[in-house]
């Protein structure tokens, strides 16, 4: 029998702030029981007051670490956030078409918390067109969602047409993440076919330190669907964790500006698996 661990790839961007991208990623399925690796896209100067530039990473640099870490450390799943240039976004999807059996979490980041732009516009169209398609479950916050279908989104009881029509460009699942919507609860909506959806509800929890929230939450939702969870049920329980990792971090101050989760509110110890061969 041969022991081995549960492993997530991240595919995203770097925050030197610590509080989202590649850093969020692994610090989540590091804290979730999982076995984190990364290729980085880009490397961003941020800090919890915003971006203050973003440094692209060649393209064959890029590639060097996708092949690198697929040829020997094979994931369980994959979460992909910010991809930066329609190339990257090519080279990614031809890495996705050799392995159609492992799950693959789309975080469309396109716009930071700090309301700066993220990624080129003409990215945009072939992020849908080449990973929608490849992904189990696509995750754009209120602005992202908007970006897509062309209209704001205000209230809860639009979030399910919001998702129906990013279903229609392409996804298999969708994940229209609604917190940043006025009221006293924060609602997601998650849709995986015309006629399946449900509607994830949480006490709106008051504080400055959401940064990081989407990179937390997909990834996240990688790892559970890395354990074995359904969609539904990975989805639910990535957003209990996030949720309590906000409540747990809701009071620190880090930095002047949008501060991160606790992320090792409640760690889990890293196991391994046995496999036949």
């Amino acid at each position: 029998m041969v022991k081995r661990y549960k492993s997530v790839l991240t595919i995203a961007g770097s925050d030197s702030g610590g509080g989202a991208g590649i850093q969020a990623d692994i610090k989540t399925i590091s804290a979730l029981g999982c076995y984190a690796t990364s290729v980085i896209t880009a490397v961003t100067a941020q800090n919890t007051v915003g971006v203050r530039a973003i440094h692209p990473i060649p393209i064959d640099v890029i590639k060097a670490q996708l092949d690198a870490v697929m040829e020997d450390i094979l994931p369980d799943a994959i979460k992909i956030g910010m991809l930066d240039r329609p190339a990257v976004v090519q080279l990614v999807a031809d890495c996705l078409d050799a392995y159609p059996d492992i799950p693959v979490v789309l975080d469309p980041v396109m716009v930071a918390t700090s309301g700066d732009r993220l990624i080129a516009k003409e990215t945009v169209s072939t992020l849908v067109d080449l990973l929608f398609p490849r992904a189990a479950l696509v995750t754009p916050n209120l602005d992202e969602a908007a970006l897509l279908i062309k209209r704001p989104i205000r209230e809860k009881n639009e979030l399910l047409e919001a998702a129906l029509d990013i279903f229609d460009q392409g996804a298999n699942g969708v994940l229209v993440k609604g917190g940043h919507l006025k009221g006293e609860v924060a609602a997601d909506l998650l849709l995986w076919g015309y006629n399946r959806h449900r509607l994830f509800e949480k006490p709106f929890i008051q504080t400055q330190n959401g940064h990081g929230t989407g990179c937390t939450l997909s990834s996240a939702i990688a790892v559970e669907l890395a354990l074995g969870a359904d969609l539904e049920l990975a989805v639910a329980q990535a957003s209990e964790y996030v949720w309590q990792a906000l409540y747990a971090g809701k009071d620190v101050v880090t930095g002047r500006g949008q501060g991160p989760l606790n992320h090792f509110h409640t760690p889990i110890k890293l196991t391994s698996y046995e496999l036949d061969s």
